[in-house]
């Protein structure tokens, strides 16, 4: 086990506590972007850290909502668990999300009708702040992932099809450097390495780790 360093936010950012605000963060991507229907960069995926490594098949556009929590004292992140019986990454730590279908009017509107589909969020209470950079996976998928600050008080309904459970995690859990780590299994005779962020029972894993690294390094600078 490789565990990466990763710098702590900057007290310019946060608030009294050291904590990052949803102030604050509206004003990072607002720096960053001049809205959230801006593209992203198609630099990351799981052949960051297996270079060589290809998507399985040709890559089908997918988005995925990263939702920040604006709770108290902190912000959290919501996160589901995939149900076991998927054929495609059963049981794993993800954000709600899916493919870009063609009524879709951009990779936004996919994300919130994923979001309401699989975990009944509202998009009423979702406010897209813009995109992390797009993320191909070893499955054959280019996803895109689009960060927004959801306002409680909210209700959930999970689609018992895909979601056997959500939980949220601190934002500043995913910001410390010390649960920041980079794992590696044998998959067919080869070392594939990946990022994990051990939660509790919970295993964040793979792209969806990935996706949080790449929100950690936006936060961090």
């Amino acid at each position: 086990m490789e565990r990466s360093n990763l710098l702590r936010p900057g007290n310019d950012f946060a608030g009294g506590d050291g904590k990052l605000t949803a102030a604050e963060i509206r004003r990072r991507f607002i720096a960053r972007e001049p809205g959230p229907d801006r593209g992203a960069v198609a630099s990351r995926g799981d052949h960051e850290l297996n270079p060589g490594m290809l998507p399985l098949e040709e890559p089908r556009a997918a988005a995925v909502l990263v939702p920040l929590v604006d709770r108290a004292p902190e912000l959290t992140i919501l996160l589901t668990q995939r149900t076991q019986h998927l054929a495609r990454h059963a049981g794993q730590i993800a954000f709600p999300g899916g493919r870009v279908e063609e009524g879709d009017a951009d990779v936004v509107a996919a994300a919130l009708r994923e979001t309401e589909e699989e975990i009944g969020l509202d998009r009423r209470h979702i406010e897209p702040l813009g995109q992390l950079d797009r993320y191909i996976t070893r499955t054959g998928f280019t996803v895109t992932p689009v960060v927004g600050i959801v306002s409680p008080p909210f209700e959930l309904k999970l689609d018992p099809r895909e979601v056997a459970d959500s939980f949220e995690v601190p934002l500043s859990f995913i910001l410390d450097p010390a649960n920041r780590q980079r794992h590696s299994a044998e998959y067919q005779g080869v070392a594939r390495y990946f990022y994990a962020f051990p939660y509790g029972e919970r295993y964040i894993w793979g792209a969806t780790a990935g996706m949080l690294v790449n929100l950690a390094e936006l936060l961090a600078n």
